[in-house]
């Protein structure tokens, strides 16, 4: 037994159940939103790099925000399309376990940041007189620090747990990367501790940000209708509206696929769910923000303007 326990030093994902001709359409989909996210992020990035009126505190955590989501798709999309390309290509232990706690950091770090938003939205609404005080640089930078550690701390707690679990096989994970469940069922020894611990930070960094945010938005929601003006409320309601959205996203599915109750094949379900949230909520977040907000727009056409003129 002690031999089999040691055997086990690759692991091989089974990603999607579809035909070979459906991988190459589904390859050439991915690649191309995977191209998408990476273009969308990166502008989001050079625009609050390069334009000053953007260097406030809510485009600073949009660029952690930004950063976040390239992270996210980087550490799964690119191991995907391998597996679309080769799905008999294993992946080693290290580099499973490498990609569990990197994912974990990031969805980790992304609920504390979008708490960090709506916390930044708040003071600006709320507070407008003292925001420059409460949200000073200093306390930007670590309010952003701590989103960052909490979330590795967080994720090598699972980590941790996972490393000393013996797997002496089989060795196929069923999903299109190493996702901490998937890899769990196939560890021989128990894991209800494990199992406990992901059900119980998956509660905590979802359910507790959750409330935090729609507290901030029901006090944000109070002060708006208070405004006179119907310009004020609406010049007020627009600076939120783009992070209601990525909220709305982020949190729907996460909620739904680690909180929610299961409906036909949880496994599929939450497979296809974890994509939609490591592949097209990157994708979307830099359109959302770009679309629906005005300073955004506004820097891409100086932007713009100026390279014309150039």
């Amino acid at each position: 037994m002690g031999e089999n326990q040691t055997s086990v030093t690759e692991f091989l994902l089974l990603g999607f159940p579809v035909s070979p001709r459906m991988q190459m359409l589904l390859f050439g989909l991915f690649s191309l939103f995977y191209a998408f996210t990476l273009l969308g992020n990166g502008a989001i990035l050079g625009l609050i790099w390069q334009d000053s009126r953007l260097h406030t505190p809510m485009y600073f955590f949009l660029s952690h925000l930004a950063i976040v989501d390239m992270s996210y798709a980087c550490n799964t999309v690119p191991q995907m399309l391998v597996n679309l390309l080769s799905p008999a290509e294993p992946v080693s232990f290290a580099g499973c376990m490498t990609q569990t706690f990197l994912f974990l950091t990031f969805a980790h770090t992304e609920c504390l940041l979008l708490v960090v938003m709506s916390y930044d939205r708040y003071v600006a609404i709320c507070h407008p007189l003292w925001y420059s005080v409460i949200m000073s640089w200093r306390v930007c930078i670590i309010l952003a620090a701590t989103s960052w550690t909490l979330g590795v701390l967080l994720a090598l707690v699972h980590i941790v747990l996972l490393l000393p679990l013996p797997f002496c096989g089989p060795q196929k994970v069923n999903h299109f990367f190493c996702e901490i469940i998937a890899v769990l069922k196939l560890a021989c020894a128990d894991t209800h501790i494990n199992e406990i611990m992901v059900l119980a930070g998956s509660v905590s960094v979802l359910v507790g940000p959750f409330s935090s945010i729609v507290i901030s938005y029901m006090h944000i929601l109070r002060a708006i209708l208070k405004i006179q003006s119907g310009e004020g409320r609406q010049k007020a309601f627009s600076t939120c509206s783009s992070h209601l959205c990525v909220v709305g996203l982020f949190y729907g599915t996460a909620l739904i696929m680690y909180v929610g109750p299961p409906h036909g094949d949880p496994k599929e379900q939450k497979k296809y769910l974890l994509l939609f949230h490591s592949l097209f909520n990157p994708m979307l977040n830099p359109l959302i923000y770009s679309l629906r907000n005005r300073e955004v727009k506004a820097a891409l056409k100086r932007m713009l303007k100026k390279e014309r003129t150039s």
